[in-house]
Formats: C-alpha cells, structure tokens, sequence
C-alpha cells in the first residue's frame, strides 16, 4: 500500500460512475476499515474543482457488496464452484486457454472488457496476456454504443472532436441529457449557467422531456428512432437559406459540392412531419445554431442505440462543420491523450500508429465490420453459436457482464455455456461469472492503483492515477498482477531479462532506459509484453506504485512526440527530464494534473490525420443510405404499440458495478414511465403493476405516470435487474433486467449497435388477485 490504511482524513480519488470521474475526498472506516463512509469533492482536482454530483453517495454499495469474491472460484462438473488458491488457479486458467490455443489457435479466443467505467488500469495489462495468447478478436461496452461515432469521426477528422460547452453561446445535445449522464467537466453548473444568460442557448433532441431538455430554449421532441431525418433537416435548412459557413467549407473540407444538392432539395415541411417537430420550432433551432458565435455539440445513447445510429453520427457532424463549428473556443477541438481508450481498445498501448489506410478487419464468422479494434457486441454470441469452424471457443472476459448488458441476455448466457473454456475476471459473482469455467477476484477499484483513458478535455488535458484508500479484500489482487502472473504461467515473460533489468532498475531510471532500450533491441517481442515486464522489473522501484509502471513509458513517448504541449503544462528541458519530471508529477498527484496545454485552439488541426487536413464530408459508404432514408425502418410488429427505451439514465440509478439496490427502498428506480395519456388510455395508475412484453420477452414491474415521456413513448431504467446476493445468503432481484426483452437481431446495418432505444413493446395491466 502506499498509503496508511484506517486513519480518520480524508483521501483523495476520483468517482467511477461515469466517464467525467469527478475528483473525491473519502473518508475511509467501518468494518475492516475498507468501508467509505463520507463522500464529498475534491476542490484540488483540476478538472472538477469540488464539484459533485449525487450518484456518488452510493459507491459504498459497490466497495462492500455482498457478492463480491474473496477466493478463485472453479466450476465443478455439477456446475457448483468451489474455492481453489491462486497458484492453482492460475496454473489451471493457463492451462485451459492454452488448450483452446495449441487446438485451435489464439484467435478462437475473444476478449471481452478490459477495463470497467472508471478501472482502465488493467486493460493496459490485458494488452499483453492477449498478444502471448495470440488473440485477434476483442470486444467491450465501447461496441455497445460508441463505434459508429468513432468511425465517423475518424473518416471525416482522423480524431474525435468534443465540445467546449463552457465557452458555447450554443450548446447542441442529441439524444443526451448531460443532467444525469454528464459527459463533460462540471455538467451540471455549465448548464445552469447557459441557462441563466440570455446570450447563450440549449438546444436538445430527445423525444423525452428530459433534466437537459426543461431548462432548453429549443427542445425538438422527435418521435423515437427519426434522428436521421431530423439532423437532415436542420442542414438543410441551413443550405437552403444559405447559413452555412462558405468560406470555411472552402477552406478546411472536401466534398460539399456532392453533398449540397441534397440537402437543398430535403422536403423540410414533409420531413419535420416524419419526425411529428413543429417545423418553425425546426427551422428557428437551425439559425440559432447557424448564426451563434460558437456551438457545441454531443450525441450521446439516445442516438447511438436506436435506427439509423451511424448514418446520424455522421450527419451529426455535417451539421457543425458547415457551420464553422470546430477549432474554435466554444466550438469542438480535438484533444491529445496519454493513452487513448479507442487506442488502447485497438491494443496500440506502446507503438506508434502507422500512417496510412489499414487493411480492412471482419469478424471470422459472420464478417462484420470491426471498428477500433472491436468486433460488435451484439454479434458476440452468434460468433460462438455456429458449427463454423472459426467460431469462438474460449473467452476471457474482464471488468465486464456481457450476460447482463449485451442485447439477448439469454442467448449470451447460452453461448457462454457452449464454450470450451472461459475465465472472468471481476470483482464480483455476476451474472456472466456464475456461466464461467473459472472467477478470478479482482481488488475493487478503491483497493488498488486505478485511472481512467477517458482524457477528452481541451485546451488543457487532464489526467489522475487513483491510489489505494484502503486495504484489498484478503484473498483478491489487482488485474495487472493477475494478467502478470498469467503471462508468466504461459511463458511470455522471460526470467532472464526481468532479472537484468530489477539489477538495473536498482541503478536508476538512466541505468534502466539504456538496458530497457538495449534489451528491446535485441528482443524486439518482449514489447508484447512491455507492461508486464516494466511491472516486475522497474516497479520494484516505485515505493509501492508497481502498477504504474507502464506510464513511465507513456510519459517519455507523450514528451517525445509533443513537446510542445508538455512544455506548456510545465514539463519542459530536455525530453529526459520532462519525461521523468510528468512520470513523477503523475505518481506523487493525488488529486490528478494537467499533462499537455494547447496554447491556440488552431491546435486542432494539427491533430487531424486526413490528407490536406481537410475535413471529408462526403463518405462514400454512408452517403448513399443518408439520401435514401426509409420510413418502413420504423415500423414495429403487429400487436406492439409503444416504443421502449430499454435503459434510462436517472436520478435513481447510476451503473451495473452497484450490484446491491438496497438503497432503493420504495423501488422507485425500477419503474416503467409513461406519458399519462397513454396511462389513461390503458386506465392505469402509479403503482399499479403491468406486463411489459417485447417480441424476445416479458417482465412485470409498476408503472409510473411522468410527463417526461413522449406518449407512445415508454422506458425502463438502466442499471437494474442484476441478481444480488444479500448478507443471509438469500438472493433478490429489483427491477428489469432489460436485456431479457432486447434481442441481438435488431442492430445498426454499419456498426451492429443495438437498437436498445427502439424496441417495440406492449403494456398490459396486472389483474390483482382477489382479495
């Protein structure tokens, strides 16, 4: 540990509960003094500088859960699990995916997860129990939602764009409410205050009257599943009354003049209709955007998991790029990260990235597309499911649930069992768990060296190595130790070489560099492994903060390629002296630090990796589909008059690593919404029960009568519905597990995001027994 363990102060972290990890003070006591008993901001956090928001309250139900794991669990053939110790456990993990390897191959293998909301640390050493494996095939929550944004944008930019909502006279929210689900520093505060100034504006998409959407000046409430014909309308409107920013376009993209006759010849009346928005609401959101000074813009799941998600990411952009919207303050700059989550989800955690096109990537049984690295989720099952002799025949599945979060619950659960072998590694019994040959537990992300790759701010960039605030459950250890241990039972660590470099790691980071350096030359394979290696040899070194050792490596790399940027964050003189001057600001800051400054928000451009830096505005595998939208994509089945939202961000819920919902004592989350009138219509009231069917299944719950729902227009809450186990042993269930009513079928034609957004259902009130 390198830090006291049980004393009274309070100890700086961070929240794992959204992708923002808000700087935490906790303190620290109870039972076995791993308990967190005060929560509040930490004011030194650079990044959110004391703010907090309320779903941080209930991180004690995740660092003391009942069915948390405190032993290697192995699968007895009566489907029992029984305790087994580590060296056992690990010699026989070994063993069983080197089994599925020397038969089949590594690339039978799929890894899923490597890294939970706010516990990347791991994947960093994934990275090389993957490659010694020989894995080709991953997948993580990423593939749930984002990838065919990333995709998007790295056509179009070669980087991803984010808003400075801060700075925005106008900020764009589609599908999004930044209220609950945050997304940028200090959500809530940068919201109050555009709300406040008449000078500046909200617009929100969403057909829920959202947190976001109340406080909006333009809420474009669209009927589920529109988007696409929405954002067409909003540009064109903007090209047909000429607002688009020419000289702009002119000057920084490529490919307006194929798209332009499009967009002028878009019926907006008829399509303002498809999406049932009043078209002067339509149009007069659409000049505010246009004419504003600045406008930033987020999409978000209410986009990403419903019809047509990539074709609107990319009309998304289109939007904001005709109107000037990016390099700019307010607008959407590109940051530079230490390490990136999508570079680290391609396995590009040591090596530069090669320039030019890369060969194109597909799934070995069903051949779809694979973006960042990332085989779609929803395909995952179908690729073990199959008599195709490239099916998946073992899995390592890390941080992750896919039984309970990938659309078809019980189809995952099925494949699970037809695999040949499978570990899960996890601090918890979850669902997935209780499928798997072999659990490994894992420390909770409050017992071990923990960070975050979600580095997305501009024009300073921000990043924090979480310490230990408390002692690990006896019986766990951190992931890096785990995957460790594992490469070395597999052969992938040489003890030769790790011996040499502990004799000169105890020399000095010089002594080190040139034996680390030496030794990759010589071994140019050991970088495979790199992070393992760093953790074993220079580790050592590190006055308890092994785990970051890989960061040495990124700091110098970070120095090298931008010393510019470094240098504006304060780490500057030579490379060697700003690389080890960032390595040690990163392991001795607590409360995180600002790592790179841009100096002009022109900065940007520098980051785009198109040729000419110009933005491409035509694709050519979107485009076609884009001008021939189809309405029949939103029919539903006979019988199935509502659309679900399977999975709602509230004030109630946070996410699945909060297993225990004990804290919900009027089962308030776990309630179905619904507008009152479509209530009325099936004379229902709060409270009472209904049937929610789907054409993959049904569940009951009680419904709740709120406004914020669009009549038609029904939703269940996300984060729910997982089986827990409490104190006495017994087991409970609050709520809808909502992938058992989604199915894998219903995805994205591009990026096989799932329509979770977009399921049709039925409602049917619960006849009370008579009393």
């Amino acid at each position: 540990m390198a830090e006291p363990v049980g004393h009274e102060d309070f100890k700086k972290t961070a929240c794992i509960l959204c992708s923002i990890n808000c700087g935490l003070e906790v303190k620290t006591g109870g039972k076995d003094g791993r308990e967190l008993l005060k929560i509040r901001g930490d004011k030194d956090n650079a990044s959110s500088q004391g703010y907090l928001c309320n779903k941080a309250s209930r991180l004690n139900h995740y660092q003391t859960g009942a069915d948390r794991i405190d032993s290697p669990m192995r699968r007895r053939p009566d489907g029992r699990y029984e305790k087994v110790d580590w060296d056992t456990a690990i010699r026989e993990v070994a063993a069983g995916l080197k089994r599925v390897k020397d038969a089949y191959g590594g690339e039978k293998i799929i890894f899923l997860g490597g890294g939970g909301q706010g516990n990347h640390l791991g994947g960093l050493y994934s990275d090389g129990l993957q490659k010694t494996l020989g894995i080709k095939y991953r997948s993580n929550a990423l593939a749930q939602e984002k990838t065919g944004e990333y995709w998007v944008a790295g056509k179009m930019f070669g980087g991803g764009p984010h808003g400075d909502f801060e700075n925005a006279e106008v900020a764009f929210f589609i599908g999004k409410n930044p209220w609950q689900a945050h997304g940028f520093p200090q959500a809530r505060k940068v919201l109050r205050e555009i709300h406040k100034d008449p000078a500046r504006a909200m617009v929100v998409v969403d057909p829920c009257l959202t947190d976001t959407a109340r406080l909006a000046e333009y809420h474009l409430q669209l009927r589920p599943g529109t988007d696409a014909w929405l954002l067409s309308a909003l540009i064109a409107v903007i090209v047909q009354e000429g607002l688009e920013d020419t000289a702009f376009i002119t000057a920084r993209t490529t490919g307006f003049e194929r798209i332009r006759d499009h967009f002028a010849a878009i019926p907006v009346r008829e399509y303002a209709s498809i999406c049932e928005v009043d078209e002067d609401l339509l149009r007069a959101a659409a000049r505010r955007i246009a004419q504003a000074g600045s406008t930033a813009f987020f999409e978000d799941l209410g986009l990403q998991q419903t019809v047509n998600s990539t074709l609107s990411s990319y009309l998304h952009r289109i939007l904001w790029v005709i109107t000037g919207n990016i390099a700019k303050k307010g607008g959407n700059n590109i940051a530079l990260s230490l390490i990136s989550v999508t570079d680290a989800s391609k396995g590009n955690v040591s090596a530069k990235r090669k320039a030019g096109p890369r060969p194109k990537r597909v799934s070995p049984v069903l051949g779809s597309r694979i973006i960042v690295g990332l085989l779609p989720c929803n395909e995952v099952a179908e690729e073990i499911l199959t008599d195709h002799p490239d099916r998946f025949r073992a899995a390592i599945i890390e941080s992750s649930n896919p039984v309970h979060s990938y659309a078809g619950s019980a189809r995952m659960r099925e494949a699970m069992r037809a695999l040949d072998f499978s570990v899960v590694i996890d601090v918890a019994m979850t669902e997935t768990a209780r499928e798997a040959s072999y659990v490994l537990p894992a420390s909770s992300s409050y017992e071990k060296h923990e960070c975050v790759f979600f580095q997305i701010e501009f024009p300073k960039n921000f990043f924090q190595l979480r310490h230990p605030i408390v002692s690990p459950l006896p019986g766990t250890l951190p992931e890096p130790e785990i995957h460790t241990r594992l490469i070395e039972a597999l052969g992938g660590l040489n003890p030769a070489p790790v011996g040499l470099l502990r004799a000169a790691a105890k020399l000095g980071r010089r002594s080190f560099a040139a034996a680390f350096f030496a030794l990759v030359a010589l071994r140019p394979k050991v970088l495979k492994v790199a992070p393992s290696l760093l953790y074993r040899t220079l580790g050592g070194t590190l006055n308890g903060h092994d785990a970051a050792a890989p960061f040495w490596a990124l700091c110098h790399q970070f120095v090298r390629r931008n010393a510019r940027y470094a240098a504006n964050a304060g780490f500057d003189g030579s490379r060697w002296a700003a690389g080890e001057k960032m390595f040690d600001t990163l392991i001795g800051s607590r409360s995180g630090f600002v790592f790179c400054a841009s100096d002009d928000y022109e900065d940007s451009w520098n980051r785009m990796t198109q040729e000419g830096g110009r933005i491409q505005l035509h694709l050519q595998e979107l485009f076609p589909r884009v001008a021939a939208l189809d309405t029949r994509a939103l029919d539903r089945p006979a019988g199935y008059p509502f659309v679900l939202a399977a999975g709602q961000r509230r004030g109630e819920t946070s996410n699945t690593i909060i297993r225990d919902s004990s804290w919900d004592t009027k089962s308030k989350a776990a309630s179905l919404y619904m507008h009152p009138a479509d209530a009325e219509a099936l004379q229902l009231e709060t409270g009472e029960e209904v049937e929610i069917t789907t054409p993959s299944g049904s569940a009951r719950t009680s419904v709740a009568l709120t406004d914020s729902q669009r009549p038609g227009f029904i939703a269940l809450p996300n984060g729910l519905g997982l089986d827990y186990r409490q104190a006495d042993g017994t087991e409970i269930r609050i709520g809808i597990s909502c992938n058992d009513l989604t199915t894998n079928e219903n995805r994205d034609f591009f990026a096989g995001t799932p329509w979770h957004k977009h399921v049709p259902a039925r409602i049917e009130k619960v006849a009370r027994a008579a009393e």
